[in-house]
């Protein structure tokens, strides 16, 4: 019997080695040490070098192996639905508008980040992270649009008709030219049509008592917003706007200096640099309400595997301690070339672009983070495609008017 015990035992060693070899994780038995040795993260590729960077400082300071690995960053979500328990991240990186869904199918769990990391953070930035009022990420940068100006080709605007008139002027001067280049295309982009919509006083959903989405409250088509719909009609007939011009031919057009105003985000900076242009980035001006962008609040989640993995623990402290710090939040915005959520480490980015784009964050409105919002980007795009077309657009009050009946139904029907 003897024998046989220790055959038994060797064996269980040879197995979990072999889990081990093949990038596997052995279960935590009962007598296993609590104490994690490794978390596992998931991120994409373009987050990588910089989420290496900043989680390896504190797994060494905790005697923890970090172990970032590269998924593709639209499949994060659903993957963690399918992955096989042992292959599971402990924490992913991801999108605040995956809140919804994550928590609603259990794939993560909720987080009670102390009152400092709290007060650390404007409220938007959390509520972003938040479901059915408990905290399920914690924010660490935020991503939105601005209005890029060349300052060799029109001034900086500061009230909507200095904007109006001067990209219009810019662009009767000569062929190929475009007024403001915003990104629509076939499909229509709704997120980069955020700052018009909301300057003319639509809003995707209202809010109940408690601050939470309602999603039967739709301001899509909300009384304002429909008596404000006549500018569209303008902008399309004066070619101010054009739905016809998608995300390519408005970044070729600013940087063959074909347009003078561009509305673009953080991603292209490079492109921004090594353009030669001298630019400046606001946010657009003011139409009849703020022209607010579309807020993309970007943070850390702890997954339901880290439990079964036994890291629970360590995967808390990373990200709702260590990640909701100024520090930390500073060191991954500057590798990241995003502006950080934490106030404090706002304060200490000098970057010029990044600083910039910050500012141009200032009243933003987080995307929706409800399962309810799926139902709403094609309609709203196409809304807008509609009414901005040219030639026999659709007048944007009933262009809209229809998106909101149809977004209605679809969340109706589940």
């Amino acid at each position: 019997m003897k024998v046989g015990r220790r055959f038994a035992t060797l064996l269980a060693v040879v197995l979990a080695a072999a889990l081990t070899l093949v990038g596997g994780r052995a279960a935590p038995s009962a007598q296993a040490s609590t104490k994690a040795s490794k978390v596992v993260i998931w991120t994409d590729s373009y987050r990588k070098a910089a989420v290496d960077k900043v989680t390896s400082a504190w797994g060494r300071t905790r005697g923890i192996d970090v172990d970032v690995v590269v998924k593709e960053f639209d499949k994060i979500r659903d993957n963690l639905k399918t992955v096989a328990p042992d292959n599971a991240p402990d924490v992913i990186v991801g999108a605040h508008d995956w809140t919804g869904q994550l928590a609603a199918d259990g794939s993560v769990v909720a987080l009670f980040p102390t009152k400092a990391i709290k007060k650390g953070f404007p409220g938007y930035a959390l509520k972003a992270m938040a479901y059915n009022g408990k905290q399920y990420g914690i924010p660490t940068q935020l991503e939105n649009i601005g209005l890029i100006v060349n300052t060799a080709l029109g001034k900086v605007p500061t009230t909507w008709a200095q904007l109006e008139s001067r990209a219009l002027a810019f662009k009767k001067k000569g062929s190929g030219r475009i007024a403001i280049a915003v990104p629509q295309g076939s499909g229509g982009d709704a997120y980069h049509m955020y700052p018009f919509f909301s300057g003319l006083g639509g809003y995707v959903f209202g809010a109940r008592k408690n601050g939470a989405l309602n999603p039967q409250k739709l301001g899509v088509a909300n009384k304002t917003f429909l008596n404000n719909a006549s500018m569209i009609d303008k902008w399309n007939r004066e070619g101010l706007i054009d739905s016809k011009i998608d995300y390519g031919q408005a970044k070729n057009a600013f940087l063959d200096k074909k347009a003078a105003f561009w509305i673009t985000g953080p991603w292209e900076t490079e492109a921004l640099q090594k353009s030669g242009i001298k630019f400046r980035i606001v946010q657009v001006p003011k139409i009849k309400f703020r022209a607010v962008p579309f807020l993309g609040v970007q943070g850390f989640f702890v997954t339901k595997f880290a439990a079964g993995h036994g890291t629970a623990s360590a995967a808390k402290d990373l990200v709702s301690n260590y990640m909701g710090k100024a520090g930390a939040q500073f060191d991954l915005a500057t590798a990241n070339s995003r502006y950080p959520a934490n106030v404090a480490a706002g304060k200490r980015v000098h970057d010029p672009i990044l600083s910039a784009f910050g500012k141009a964050s200032a009243g933003g409105v987080p995307m929706p983070n409800i399962p309810q919002m799926a139902s709403v980007w094609t309609d709203l795009a196409g809304a807008w495609v509609k009414s901005t077309k040219g030639a026999g657009a659709t007048p944007a009050r009933v262009a809209f008017a229809a998106a909101a009946k149809t977004i209605a139904q679809k969340i109706a029907g589940g």
